[in-house]
């Protein structure tokens, strides 16, 4: 009798430190909740658009993945154009399609970025230029090496080739792009990748250059994102739906609890800014596993920007949006309005610097934020109320509130746009 008090007394003291733990239903009814939502997305057999669908009254440019000996070629007809350029007296330039905002354009329709027809010309003769055009060059050659040996680099490597020339890494992956962009190109086919850096755990078996790779059976540090996306191969799972997890600290917390064997899920984080790989990874398998993607980022305008590149894509990299967005990826928290909803504690939130606020207010003018008026209506509240939070703020309530209370209760009441 005494130990059934006890143990009514400590139900009831949990209760108090977590909150809406009671509202919780049994697991096996919210996985048949997920379920149900599964079946909905993979049934979807509609066709995805594409820019050819669309009669667009602007003319957009859109890159394609190449094979090696295509890039060679058309990297040795273009040395060859600038050789008979040179001859005729016409001198030596680049002509590269200009990715500057205001060539950009968001299709509503695609829900992404994509990349206008504007082109710039990048002349040897200019003392503007001439560096540009200098490292533009040798990058051309660099890759044209690569695609001869049939090996990929780093974009570390690259740099090291001639660190008097481009001074800053900064320059030489912002040529890889217009190199990328002049080619007509994905960057993935120039072979060179960047450092790993996103990893994955839970409910998904890939093979990875012919290795068959268990993605339940890599421990909490999960498998590393290969930088290459053609390795990836042979996706199987029985997940219910991916999570899309902004920050490694919350990515640790859900793997260490195995939230993925309570919820049958996929967990794949960026670590932060979405790099390449992992933005072709998500999209991966989300177009092969047909699942639905909710994501779980700070709520904070960075969050949302984060959100947003995974979704519709950045403007640096617009001529590749194809490739690299996801498409219907679901907002799942921290929202603003779960600051007063789930009780965070005020000194658990943190105060908007005047350059959030002005983020936040910038994003409200997003032709990709207006389409969703939920969107709208929780940055509206972040900007009124000044207020941001990181994930990490549910620790208040228990170093697992997250995994334990938060996320099932959002998966049980479907809380995401």
């Amino acid at each position: 009798m005494a130990d059934k008090k006890r143990r009514r007394a400590d139900s009831d003291s949990d209760s108090a430190s977590q909150p809406f733990k009671n509202l919780l239903k049994s697991d096996a009814q919210i996985l048949q909740i997920l379920k149900s939502v599964t079946s909905s997305s993979s049934s979807s057999t509609s066709k995805p658009l594409t820019l050819a669908d669309l009669a667009l009254s602007a003319t957009c440019r859109e890159v394609s993945d190449l094979s090696l000996s295509s890039v060679q070629s058309t990297i040795e007809s273009l040395v060859l154009q600038l050789t008979h350029q040179i001859l005729s007296g016409q001198g030596f330039s680049f002509t590269v399609p200009s990715r500057s905002a205001s060539n950009q354009l968001y299709v509503p329709e695609l829900d992404r970025i994509v990349l206008k027809d504007k082109s710039t010309v990048r002349p040897f003769s200019h003392i503007s230029s001439v560096r540009k055009t200098t490292i533009t060059a040798k990058i051309l050659s660099l890759v044209h090496q690569l695609c001869l040996k049939n090996i990929h680099v780093t974009k570390r490597d690259l740099f090291y080739t001639d660190v008097k020339l481009f001074q800053d890494q900064v320059q030489s992956d912002a040529v890889l792009d217009d190199v990328s962009c002049i080619l007509g190109c994905t960057r993935s086919s120039l072979n060179v990748i960047a450092a790993e850096k996103g990893v994955v755990v839970g409910r998904l078996i890939f093979s990875d250059n012919g290795d068959m790779i268990d993605c339940t059976k890599m421990g909490m540090g999960g498998k590393a994102i290969p930088p290459n996306i053609d390795r990836v191969g042979d996706m199987q799972s029985d997940a219910l739906f991916i999570l899309l997890v902004e920050k490694d600290a919350a990515y640790i917390r859900l793997a260490e609890d195995r939230f993925y064997n309570r919820f049958p899920c996929i967990i794949v984080t960026a670590k932060g800014q979405p790099d390449v790989a992992t933005r072709l990874f998500l999209k991966k398998m989300k177009m092969e596993l047909k699942l639905p993607v909710l994501a779980l980022v700070d709520s904070d305008p960075y969050g949302l920007k984060i959100l947003s590149v995974y979704g519709c894509g950045s403007k640096n990299m617009s001529y590749d949006s194809a490739n690299l967005t996801t498409p219907d990826i679901k907002w799942l928290g921290i929202r603003p309005s779960d600051l007063d909803k789930y009780k965070i504690p005020e000194q658990c939130r943190l105060p908007m610097t005047e350059q959030d606020i002005k983020t936040g207010k910038d994003l409200l003018e997003e032709d990709f934020v207006k389409k969703n008026p939920g969107w709208v209506e929780e940055l509206n509240l972040m900007v009124k109320t000044k207020q941001k939070a990181e994930i990490q703020a549910l620790s208040s309530f228990g170093f697992q509130y997250l995994s334990e209370v938060y996320l099932p209760l959002k998966l049980q009441q479907q809380d995401w746009l």
